[in-house]
């Protein structure tokens, strides 16, 4: 599809149809009816004693952690300034 066909299909699936308002004039009746039950409510927030669902999350934290800080290679040992001036020296030629 391209640029005008995808502007064409959304603007048929913004314009009400006659469908579309008979759908909301049903969905509309039965709500004030009392036929469509109200949304849930909430669930109820754990009580102190109860084990929490965080703990997975926070031993696989704990997991990543421990990869990334203890078990990381060595770092490289530091060169000396010498060896820096051996590349250069070597690269660039005498006088550089």
């Amino acid at each position: 599809m391209n640029d005008r066909e995808l502007d064409d299909l959304f603007a048929q699936a913004r314009e009400e149809t006659p469908a579309d308002a008979g759908a909301a004039d049903r969905f509309l009746s039965r709500w004030r009816a009392g036929a469509v039950p109200p949304t849930p409510a909430p669930r109820p927030r754990l009580a102190r004693g109860q084990p929490t669902r965080g703990w997975p999350a926070l031993l696989a934290c704990a997991a990543v952690l421990t990869g990334a800080l203890v078990l990381r290679p060595p770092a490289a040992p530091a060169l000396p300034a010498s060896a820096a001036y051996d590349a250069y020296q070597g690269a660039l030629g005498e006088g550089w």
